[in-house]
């Protein structure tokens, strides 16, 4: 008997035509509006293939004519870019001050956003205001009910894949239920992918940011709470119980050993660098704010006692750093979230100084790039990742 299991399979017509046209609809994404002839060009097709993967694509509302190139020689040719429409996506990121919605279509092009407060806001009702508060942004967005393909939400902690409950955010009121993707879902109308804030971060610093074509980067968040985010090879690590990167948990050398960091819902490096420590250390210098980012900025602006406290705090992050990098010698090291982001270039430098002299590795520190909301961005990115992969199958 022949063994024929290591031969190859020669693609089916089928296969072929989705592999050219996911070829083409990603060129448009990357491109933007292109010609017959320059898709044909860039993807190797003859014209006649090229035209009927067009006609094709847009029969199925995948693309759309959008007027004609011009200032070449002879007639000018028609032009074609995604379809807006093929399809919408949300992102949420929520915190305990408030929750961020945005809704974007398939090119990736924002069409609203909505800022939702919710301080002190108790269990109950928790997914009953997502929804309003979604509902509302579609309505923003000229969008009707329904029409949305993915929603990737960005929250404190990591859902444990054995439960479906989320962990590390017990700060986060409303958020346990062993149910809560499901639970979403049906609430919103549509797959629903809870992801760890940070990490979202991390993707939109490696879409849009400090970290683009870095494949091993730690970004580090400094902001109420510390965390990490881990990315090798390309892709976020995750751990076996979705708990990589909850840093802030992590005993340093500093701060106050946390027995029980479960209970206390903290740990070393958020008694030694997080929001209440940095406030704390700004009032020892005599430095007043109502939050960590304030006292950092008139820490910029007060010499002596301001440059005191910056090189303590720098100090206090580049600890938690030196040992995460001397564990994971990423290449990167972005720093992102409000502490980081107050401190700007100065406390960048700052703490790369410290992190030289406390850790054997030595990787790039950068500071993050991303505007507005990293979590925001990143929620985005991965909802979009997901509707493509859905619209784009043609096959």
């Amino acid at each position: 008997m022949t063994d024929t299991t290591s031969t190859p399979r020669p693609g089916t017509p089928s296969r072929l035509r989705a592999i050219n046209d996911r070829a083409a609809l990603d060129l448009l994404l990357e491109h933007g509006p292109l010609s017959r002839t320059r898709i044909g060009a860039l993807t190797g097709l003859s014209k006649p293939t090229a035209s009927q993967l067009l006609a094709r694509l847009e029969a199925a509302q995948l693309v759309v004519p959008v007027g004609t190139s011009a200032g070449g020689p002879g007639p000018n040719a028609q032009l074609y870019q995604l379809n807006p429409a093929a399809g919408y996506v949300a992102g949420l990121d929520v915190t305990t001050a408030h929750i961020r919605f945005a809704v974007a279509d398939i090119t990736g092009a924002t069409l609203a956003e909505h800022l939702l407060p919710t301080p002190g806001r108790q269990a109950a009702g928790t997914i009953a205001r997502v929804a309003e508060g979604l509902a509302e942004t579609v309505r923003r967005a000229g969008l009707e009910p329904g029409c949305l393909s993915e929603i990737a939400i960005g929250t404190p902690g990591a859902l444990d894949p054995a439960t479906g409950k989320l962990r590390y955010a017990a700060h986060l009121p409303g958020w346990h239920s062993p149910k809560l993707a499901e639970e979403l879902r049906q609430a919103l109308g549509a797959p629903v992918a809870i992801e760890n804030d940070v990490n979202l971060a991390a993707v939109a610093e490696r879409v849009l940011g400090s970290a683009r074509g870095c494949a091993d980067f730690v970004l580090l968040w400094a902001e109420e709470g510390i965390g990490a985010a881990i990315t090798i090879g390309g892709r976020l690590h995750r751990g076996f119980t979705g708990g990589a990167g909850e840093v802030g948990y992590m005993p340093v050398p500093g701060a106050p050993v946390v027995r029980n960091v479960r209970r206390e819902n903290s740990g070393g490096f958020q008694e030694l660098a997080g929001a209440s420590a940095v406030l704390a250390l700004a009032k020892r210098y005599k430095l007043p704010g109502r939050t960590a980012e304030a006292a950092i900025e008139r820490a910029l602006a007060t010499p002596g006692a301001g440059e005191e406290f910056l090189a303590e705090l720098a100090n206090r992050l580049a600890t938690g750093l030196a040992a995460i990098v001397a564990v994971v010698d990423p290449e990167l090291v972005v720093l992102c979230g409000g502490i980081p982001t107050a401190g700007g270039e100065q406390l960048r430098e700052l703490v790369q100084e410290e992190l030289t002299g406390l850790a054997v590795p030595r990787p790039k520190l950068l500071s993050s790039t991303v505007p507005g909301s990293p979590v925001l961005h990143g929620a985005l990115h991965h909802a979009l990742t997901a509707a493509r992969e859905r619209a784009f199958t043609t096959a």
